[in-house]
């Protein structure tokens, strides 16, 4: 009698396919958009922006209604120009005249939450925004932290907990952290946040990305941070002529998946 035969391997199962979204984040500290030229003109930021054609972009440094810069609401016209949307949180508040920091794009957006940060020397802030990316709603947090140290420590430290990243509503969730952190990566403060987040420009050996300042830069202080979930793919420093002249700082671009 003939033995039956063997039934053939079965092949392991393949993973399921993880869908991703690419992105492009931008870090920007437009300086209230006078350039290393002294001019005024915050249609040369749109444009510095519109090169490189972001999908997300969190700016520092936005005057809203003050005299110094001819009262013009910046973030309102960078968004029209840029044909985006935007949430704007004013750290500094002197009557009707503000100073902050926003966060712009096209996708489908809702702000979160538009808080202030602990501070002594001058008052800071932070944006939450949730993004939708296709199914995933993705947590975007900007900020720009204090110049002194101590500063610095509390509102990273303020921003890494409960309240902000590791809200109940972010935790878990896909995140990028984006902003002008006035920290080199041999701070204290740039190594709280590496403990948590991953540093997009070391994930993708961005070793010559200073960004400021924007002439001659030799400072890593501009950072986009990313959560689990997202995967930093390619960081660059924008450093066109234009740029240069736009801004004391250069813009920060990483290319990420979702």
């Amino acid at each position: 009698m003939n033995k039956p035969l063997a039934a053939p391997d079965t092949p392991p199962a393949s993973p399921p396919l993880v869908a991703r979204t690419r992105l492009k984040v931008l870090s920007y500290n437009v300086h209230s958009c006078i350039g290393t030229d002294r001019k005024l003109d915050p249609e040369r930021i749109a444009e510095v922006i519109a090169e490189v054609n972001p999908d997300i972009i969190g700016l520092q440094e936005l005057d809203v209604g003050r005299m110094r810069t001819a009262g013009v609401d910046q973030a309102h016209t960078i968004a029209s120009l840029l044909k985006m949307e935007f949430h704007f949180h004013p750290a500094l508040r002197v009557q009707e005249e503000h100073y902050g920091d926003a966060i712009l794009t096209a996708l489908p957006a809702r702000l979160i939450k538009a808080g202030d940060l602990r501070s002594t020397g001058e008052q800071r802030g932070a944006l939450w925004v949730e993004v939708d990316v296709g199914d995933k709603k993705l947590q975007v947090f900007n900020t720009h932290l204090g110049l002194r140290g101590a500063d610095r420590l509390n509102q990273i430290g303020e921003l890494l907990g409960p309240s902000w990243i590791n809200h109940p509503d972010a935790a878990g969730k896909p995140r990028i952290l984006i902003g002008d952190f006035n920290s080199p990566p041999i701070t204290a403060t740039h190594k709280a946040i590496a403990r948590q987040l991953t540093d997009a420009q070391r994930k993708t050996n961005g070793r010559n990305a200073a960004t400021y300042p924007s002439r001659f830069p030799f400072m890593k202080i501009d950072h986009i941070f990313v959560s689990d979930g997202v995967d930093a793919v390619e960081t660059t420093v924008v450093s066109t002529p234009l740029a240069r002249r736009a801004s004391d700082h250069l813009p920060l671009l990483a290319t990420v998946d979702v």
